[in-house]
């Protein structure tokens, strides 16, 4: 521990030399004007800013409400993947929903990243495209082809490059499938666990469980190995890919970091239509607020909670919600903030008769052992996500009750129902580890969601979380659906495979044995997978409602676009940064596109 402390204040006191384009206040800026501003540093945001300060010609900010991400005496807890589950809250935004009926009206946290990289610096690095029938319905639905499988295919891969990181990686991926000259880094597990081939033989047994040799294929139906945002031992984010030490030393690119964007401003009129290429900053509720502005474009990239917010606050968004807060309606846009989809999840707990990695959090002797292994060659049960090394997207049968009696929620036949993560340790968000016994676990969840939730102001200041609420298990479909994943996974460890592995299951989850019994489980347990989007979707091909045309501009304002996951119509089987960096690979094209900078 005294190592780290003294390396860290060794980084801050460098970080004048190494991040010579960060800064920490507005007043540091050596300019008010940029030819292009990105609001918010996340996993998108860092891919524009960096994406657009290519052209040396071309002036660019990105302004991020959290810290660097390099700098700072918790920063292992997001360079390590084994810390993915304990990420200090000075990373996280501490957002907690509203009551929520459908989970017995309990309040729930409700992690976002609060740091350069935004949530691709904090999540649990799954790397996950989803499927070509997602893609594909963004493009029938917006009449722009541009956003298919096949075009966006080639953005995706633009951002990754794969690493064969073990003698077993290339029998465990298609290679040709993936990227290998991106900024960000993807891996299979790098420490092999005791239930790998007990989950192989699961597939080989049972034809409900196929194996899918590559889930990023377009096709992502079966259980296979699991991809991870992981390179050479550590945590690959849009932070340390798009804003790396280099890229951030470019001389037309500014970074400014601990510093909230409180409002857009109207900075004239065009034909009728408001110009908004202005904005406000402010470290804090009791400091100035300094004006900044944008001469060609504000790219909003705050994320499914903070780009609604800003736009609120602005004087964007429904004019009576608006009114409410003393705030002047410069467009009506009832349904931003609405139509917000995300992904609930239930642990399920298994005591087995083995060991487990459960034990690195009771022997220190272990966890020590783990980290010298870890600190000499980043390889080992530190440098694996921690997720575990396989995972399962799975559909409903056709014959279904679910499906014949309500529809099918998913946009076809290769987009899933509901996921597993299936993990050699005890599994929980909200439950500590037991002090003792051995543990694997699978997370249940939701990826096909009907239900709709939304993003309200809680009052007239960007310093406050507005309401968020993300309206989980309302439709009888998701209830349904999520309860039979719940039952499928038992029917998973029910195979011969975890015979004399598996003694029982554990806790409150040995009474998921029944539909009733399974859903007043659900309610109890429930939480967030952390994968928020839609609050400012794109518009349908003949659709008057939406947010964003099918180029993410703000419909009805002059200088606004959105590059985040707000701008998704429907959720996506998958976890959500493979798809958006393939958004925001697109979203800087069209940007430079519509400027004449290619």
């Amino acid at each position: 521990m005294a190592l780290r402390t003294a390396l860290a204040a060794l980084l801050i006191s460098l970080c004048g030399l190494v991040d010579a384009r960060i800064f920490s206040s507005p007043d540091q800026l050596p300019r008010n004007e940029y030819d292009f501003i990105v609001v918010g540093g996340g996993t998108a945001g860092a891919v524009m800013a960096s994406r657009l300060s290519e052209d040396p010609g071309v002036s660019v900010l990105v302004i991020e409400a959290g810290p660097s991400n390099t700098a700072g005496p918790d920063v292992d807890l997001i360079e390590t993947p084994y810390f993915a589950t304990s990420v200090s809250s000075s990373f996280d935004w501490n957002y907690t929903t509203v009551p929520l009926a459908a989970l017995d009206n309990r309040t729930i946290p409700y992690p976002r990243g609060f740091v350069l990289g935004g949530s691709s610096s904090i999540n649990y690095m799954f790397y996950t495209r989803g499927s070509s029938d997602e893609f594909d319905f963004i493009a029938n639905f917006t009449g722009d082809s541009g956003w298919g499988w096949k075009n966006m295919f080639r953005y995706m891969l633009k951002s990754e490059t794969l690493l064969l990181n073990t003698p077993d990686a290339a029998s465990q991926v298609n290679v040709s499938l993936h990227g290998t000259s991106g900024p960000i880094f993807t891996s299979l597990p790098s420490n092999a666990s005791n239930i790998d081939s007990r989950v192989i033989l699961t597939t080989e047994d049972n034809p409900e469980f196929p194996f899918n040799q590559d889930m990023n294929s377009g096709n992502p139906l079966g259980i296979g190995w699991l991809q991870s945002t992981i390179g050479f031992g550590e945590r690959s984010s849009s932070a340390t890919g798009y804003l790396s030490e280099a890229i951030v030393s470019r001389n037309n690119l500014d970074v400014l970091v601990g510093t909230r964007v409180t409002k857009l401003l109207q900075t004239g009129m065009r034909a009728g239509t408001p110009i908004m290429l202005g904005l406000e900053v402010a470290i804090d509720a009791h400091s100035l607020h300094i004006p900044l502005h944008a001469s060609k474009e504000i790219i909003l990239s705050a994320g499914s909670i903070g780009t609604p917010q800003l736009l609120m606050l602005s004087g964007v968004g429904s004019a009576d919600e608006l009114r409410a807060h003393d705030i002047t309606p410069i467009l009506d846009v009832p349904e931003l903030g609405k139509n917000l989809q995300d992904h609930p999840w239930v642990p399920l707990q298994w005591t087995v008769n083995d060991t487990s990695l459960d034990e690195l959090q009771r022997q220190p002797s272990m966890l020590d052992a783990a980290f010298a292994q870890y600190n000499t060659s980043k390889t080992g049960i530190i440098a694996n996500n921690p997720g575990g090394n396989h995972v399962a997207w799975l559909r409903l049968p056709d014959n279904s009750s679910i499906l014949q009696e309500l529809g099918d929620p998913t946009t076809g036949p290769l987009s899933p129902h509901y996921e597993f993560a299936i993990v050699d340790s005890y599994l929980s968000f909200s439950a500590p580890l037991p002090d003792t016994g051995h543990f694997m676990s699978m997370g249940a969840v939701l990826v096909s969601p009907t239900s709709r939730g939304s993003i309200s102001l809680a009052s007239a200041s960007a310093f406050d979380a507005p309401l968020i609420d993300p309206g989980f298990l309302k439709t009888e479909s998701d209830l349904r659906i999520l309860t039979e994943a719940v039952l499928a996974a038992h029917r998973f460890t029910s195979s011969p495979a975890w015979d004399d592995y598996i003694i029982e299951s554990f806790g409150d989850s040995a009474n998921t044995t029944s539909d009733a019994a399974i859903a007043a489980y659900i309610r109890q347990q429930a939480e967030t997978f952390r994968h928020p989007i839609g609050t400012a979707r794109m518009a349908g091909l003949n659709d008057t409602g939406g947010v964003v045309s099918s180029d993410l501009l703000v419909k009805g304002v002059h200088g606004l676009r959105i590059v985040d996951a707000s701008i998704f119509p429907k959720i996506f089987g998958s976890h959500m940064q493979a798809p958006l960096y393939g958004v925001a690979e697109r979203a800087a094209e069209l940007v430079k596109v519509a400027h004449a900078l290619v």
